[in-house]
């Protein structure tokens, strides 16, 4: 037997020996597939739309009938105040808004040019320039039509975006940098910094210390924790200093929200070094579980409006999600908690979850 073969047939050996690594790494190409193919949509869907009318009249009401009609739209408020859009974007209850003038209708029985004026949420620039050409596109159907019943009307809607209106782009990825950062260095680095000490053989070591399971866990997972925290500083430093990404709302409750996200990174990291036994096996499965969900299922990159039914409901429980909000609520629209305890609510809850069943988890292993 050659070499080489001789070398091919003792890793088949170790690959079919291992169950658990073959398992995911012919699980990682499907689930790749399966997520890039349902999740990556450049179209958007389910728009939450808020309409602004003073005055209801017969043309406004015919108009939004024509947003209500399509299958981008969802009327989400009717209200007669500009005023009142505001709580509305700042709570995410709205991503974008039409206003009618008071003088709306008069313009169209006059056959005078009518302003609509269009708010659109920019804090994803790409999404919010879809939202502008959508809009822009049920307004000039509605003008067709109406123009070939009665002739004469002229609609001339006025753009405004919100929270970025330059749309730069470096304020809709850094702040979802930020999840993948923390990510990589709380779940990545503590899975594999756990699974070492099993594969070199010092857990035993760190068995027979007269240190506690709970306390081998703190010792080993509370430099990440604080490098982590280092690591949000910086990154909001180069975002500002760098990029000139602002950062309009409270800086403690981002740090508070940072720290929040980093203990839920820790307790995936723990819960998958409780449940592997290499580092190769514990970086496959936080790459399949954490980074890749937190990528794809956060809205980081795709808004997930767009996503098939199923996989919005599974992104309930991806953390990157719930931060990504956070982070650019405080960052672009200097919201504050009053708008963000929803969010928060549910990291706070995975946070529990996860430390409580991988502490648990971890704590039997030993055992």
């Amino acid at each position: 037997m050659s070499p080489l073969l001789g070398l091919l047939r003792k890793e088949f050996f170790h690959i079919r020996r291992d169950r658990r690594t073959a398992a995911v790494l012919m699980a990682i190409p499907v689930i790749q597939v399966l997520l890039f193919g349902y999740a990556i949509r450049t179209d958007v869907n389910n728009v939450r739309l808020a309409i602004v009318d003073p005055v209801p009249n017969d043309v406004t009401i015919s108009l939004r009938n024509h947003f209500a009609a399509t299958d981008t739209f969802r009327i989400v408020a009717v209200v007669r105040r500009t005023e009142d859009l505001e709580p509305l974007f700042q709570a995410g209850t709205a991503q974008q808004a039409i206003v009618f003038g008071h003088g709306f209708a008069t313009d169209i029985g006059r056959r005078e040019p009518a302003q609509l004026l269009v708010l659109t949420d920019a804090t994803e620039p790409n999404t919010g320039s879809l939202l502008q050409a959508y809009t822009e596109a049920v307004v000039q159907q509605y003008t067709a039509t109406e123009l070939a019943r009665t002739g004469g009307l002229r609609i001339v809607p006025s753009v405004r975006m919100q929270f970025n209106p330059t749309r730069a782009s470096s304020n809709l990825f850094v702040p979802g940098l930020m999840a993948f950062v923390l990510t990589i260095i709380s779940a990545l680095m503590t899975a594999i910094s756990l699974t070492r000490e099993k594969e070199t053989g010092t857990m035993e070591t760190l068995l027979v210390s007269p240190l506690r399971p709970w306390e081998i866990i703190v010792g080993k997972v509370f430099p990440y924790l604080v490098i982590g925290f280092l690591s949000v500083l910086l990154v909001l430093a180069a975002a500002r200093l760098v990029f000139d990404v602002p950062l309009r709302g409270s800086l403690p409750l981002l740090l508070f929200e940072s720290a929040l996200y980093i203990l839920v990174s820790l307790a995936f990291g723990i819960l998958i070094s409780s449940r592997t036994a290499s580092q190769r096996v514990a970086m496959m499965a936080t790459f399949l579980t954490t980074l890749l969900p937190n990528v794809l299922l956060s809205g980081f990159i795709f808004p997930i409006e767009s996503m098939p039914a199923p996989l919005r409901a599974l992104s309930f429980v991806i953390p990157g999600r719930w931060f990504v909000v956070i982070a650019r609520g405080i960052m672009l629209k200097g919201i504050g908690l009053e708008f963000l305890w929803r969010e928060t609510l549910f990291m706070a809850a995975l946070a529990t979850v996860l430390l409580a069943v991988s502490i648990r988890s971890f704590h039997e292993r030993l055992e």
